[in-house]
């Protein structure tokens, strides 16, 4: 339990000493309206804060009543600057008996993380190669470049405008803020269920082993669930970003007034059609647009789904921030069509373990990465892509399977 002092949001004015708590204290407050958290062994109280968040009140939420500071640490570059947004929430800190992470997290793999993290940085790993990314955007609009002169040579017949269309799927993307805000949720508890967005599948798909088991033991068939490997392919790359995205992505910077992302997307939106309604009409156009999100959805469910779906998925363990991220990652073999074609997403655990560090510099970082997991005997996957695409589905299908069998006997 605390020891004397203020607990209030937002006190400025500590008792000497500062109050200390113990992690059963710490662990009560995991609410909606009362956060508390741990960071360098400091005790904060969030919850009026994590309303204003720049990344949103859920990844702040998702470390209630734990110890925050490998995720705090990942996701801030400036720690001093951040740090001034911290003291008002100070409210005391761990008690000197206590251990510095909670619920028997390790605490050898999280000092080994953070000596491999300092190495990166001495390594200047973080630093961006602005050359990288210069071209990167020239390629961008070398592809747009292209997919105009191809209508404008060879016409809108179905060829030209096919390949047009698989060129400029290569070539666009969505809002940077709506990614940042749905993607750091993802990164602070990958493969989590009720955390983790991306594997939030509105009972579409059952994922892992837990939910499956679940659902089948519950009687839950919203689908034939046994059936969701054959399925996906019909309702899973076809269907997200045209039908969910697109939308979830225009709702989402209107109720949360980003007011400048959204002019950007307009302005997008009115120069796709300013270039594309001579060649198409109004309703080519759209129709155009659309089947540009069809092909770009294919691409970005199966990149995406080959590094996640086919590893843990689960309620929270509460592991310590490598092993966390390890058990939910795994990474595609590296070649230079595989680091374009999947955008350096093969290497999803070192992304996932320094997702501030620029693309370019992931595959410096790997080997470091495999001898720490070597170390501490945890298992480090990486497969080829081909392999890794194929896991999705068969993933899938033992999922399904799983819910058969409890649904049938359980």
């Amino acid at each position: 339990m605390g020891k004397g002092g203020n607990q209030g949001e937002g006190s400025t004015e500590l008792q000497a000493p500062m109050p200390t708590f113990r992690w059963e204290e710490i662990q009560k407050h995991n609410l909606r309206t009362d956060r508390w958290l741990v960071i360098d062994r400091k005790v904060y109280n969030v919850t009026k804060w994590s309303q204003r968040h720049p990344g949103g009140h859920r990844v702040i939420g998702h470390y209630s009543g734990e110890d925050a500071t490998d995720a705090f640490r990942a996701f801030h570059l400036d720690l001093d600057f951040v740090g001034k947004f911290l003291k008002p929430l100070l409210i005391g800190e761990l008690a000197p008996e206590e251990p510095s992470l909670d619920r028997g997290k390790s605490s050898q793999i999280t000092e080994d993380f953070r000596a491999l993290k300092k190495t990166a940085e001495d390594m200047n790993l973080f630093k961006t190669n602005h050359l990288f990314f210069f071209l990167l955007l020239s390629h961008i609009i070398v592809m747009e470049s292209i997919a105009w002169f191809i209508l404008s040579y060879f016409g809108n017949g179905w060829i030209p405008t096919v390949i047009t269309a698989f060129v400029l799927a290569t070539s666009q993307g969505a809002s940077a803020n709506w990614w940042n805000h749905r993607h750091f949720q993802h990164h602070a508890k990958p493969n989590i269920f009720h955390k983790d967005p991306d594997i939030k599948s509105l009972h579409v798909f059952v994922l892992g082993e837990w939910q499956p088991l679940e659902y089948g033991k519950k009687k839950l068939k919203y689908l034939p669930y046994n059936h969701q490997h054959e399925y996906f392919f019909l309702i899973g790359p076809p269907l997200l970003i045209p039908m969910y995205f697109q939308y979830q992505i225009i709702m989402t910077m209107i109720r949360r007034r980003d007011w400048v992302d959204l002019a950007w997307a307009i302005s997008y939106y009115a120069r796709f059609f300013y270039t594309y309604i001579p060649f198409y009409g109004i309703l080519g156009a759209l129709v155009f647009l659309n089947f540009i999100r069809f092909l770009e959805s294919h691409w970005f469910v199966w990149v995406t789904q080959m590094n996640h779906i086919v590893m843990e998925i689960d309620l929270d363990h509460y592991r310590d921030w490598f092993s966390s991220q390890l058990a939910a990652t795994c990474n595609v073999e590296q070649s230079f069509f595989n680091d374009w074609f999947s955008g350096h997403l093969n290497f999803q655990i070192e992304h996932h373990l320094f997702p501030t560090m620029p693309r370019h510099n992931l595959h410096k970082i790997a080997p470091l990465v495999k001898s720490l997991c070597a170390k501490h005997g945890i298992e480090y996957q990486e497969k080829p892509l081909l392999r890794a695409l194929l896991d999705i589905v068969s993933s899938l299908k033992k999922s399904g399977e799983l819910w058969l069998d409890a649904y049938l006997h359980k």
